[in-house]
Order: C-alpha cells, then structure tokens, then sequence
C-alpha cells in the first residue's frame, strides 16, 4: 500500500509527491491510517508485513529481557514509532532510548532498533538499514527467523552500517551502551520445535 499524492501540474504531468514527517504525523492523527497497518519510509507510506507467532513471540521475549534488565536507566519502546529523520517514521518492534519524558516531542535519539523479520528480511537489511545508520543509531539488530540468529549491525555510515555479524543460538550480545546487559541469542528466537 501507498500513498501518492500529485503536485500542482497540469493534468498531463503528474509526479509522485513525497511525504514530510509532519505531514504523515498530521494524516495520522486525523485518523487517515485508522484500519492500517503502515509506517513512513523516506517519504512514502508504506505497508507493514503481517506477524505471525514466532514474530510476536521473539518481540514479547526480548522486551520483557531488555526492560527487566535496564530498569530506570532507559526506555524500551515496543512497536511505536520512531522519528528516524524529517520524511521517516517506521515503527521498530523495539527502540531503546533514553529515559525521560518525550511528551514534548518524539524521541529522535536511540542506542538500540531491533526489527523481527521474516518475509520483511530484505526490506529490513536494506531498506530500514540505511535509515537507522542515518539516523545515527549505533546499534541495529535484525532477529532473523528465516535464518535462525541476530543480525547485528553497528558503525552507522551515510550509506549503512560499516559491519554486520550474524549470531546464532549459544551466542550472547550486549545490549550498546549497557556492558552489563547481555541477551542470549536463543533467548529471542523462539524455542526450537521438536520433531
């Protein structure tokens, strides 16, 4: 799904118009998007892929670590939105941030994004990494569940992150900014099915 939306031209010459944050943040209070599922990237609306069980069971498993084990010291927003830049607002299934009240105002900073994947893998590599490394997020972790392990990026560059590690069960990550903040890897992925 898209939205699209035509310059003042004539009838003839029509071109895309490109959604500001603002705009987005505007047509969504008006309630534009109430039967949707979507977020804004780069400028255009866009359709969010459906979650299956393992999906929502990955997301419930690292948010109940990651705000057990950060407490006060920052906020795990779980599949909000997230002010990425002036044209991107996607919604990350978790966003670490700091703490404090954003009443005032969207949070534009965050130590960590984590995005589930499955049949948004690509998307997510490519698309949403670019984004978050613009973004200056330090930290970017894809949970694949095709692939079974924690896609972890870090050294955010214009034009994406400058390494990605892929890690599997048996492997632990700590959490950026928080040394003493371990996940498991075979903590987020859902439980191995047995034959």
């Amino acid at each position: 799904m898209g939205i699209r939306m035509a310059l003042p031209h004539s009838d003839v010459e029509r071109r895309e118009r490109l959604l500001t944050r603002a705009e987005y943040e505007d047509l969504v209070r008006r309630g534009v998007f109430d039967d949707a599922k979507v977020e804004l990237l780069y400028g255009r609306v866009v359709s969010m892929s459906p979650q299956g069980d393992p999906h929502r069971i990955s997301v419930r498993r690292l948010a109940r670590i990651l705000i057990r084990a950060l407490g006060d010291r920052a906020a795990v927003d779980i599949q909000a939105s997230y002010a990425a830049s002036d044209v991107s607002k996607p919604e990350p299934d978790i966003v670490v941030l700091p703490p404090g009240d954003d009443v005032e105002g969207p949070q534009q900073r965050a130590w960590l994004v984590v995005e589930v994947a499955d049949s948004s893998i690509s998307r997510d590599r490519d698309v949403k990494s670019r984004l978050y490394a613009a973004a200056l997020v330090p930290e970017y972790w894809i949970v694949n569940l095709v692939d079974e392990v924690v896609e972890v990026h870090r050294g955010p560059e214009h034009d994406g992150y400058a390494s990605v590690t892929r890690h599997a069960r048996g492997e632990t990550l700590v959490v950026p900014g928080f040394e003493d903040v371990t996940v498991g890897v075979a903590d987020v992925l859902p439980p191995l099915r047995r034959v």
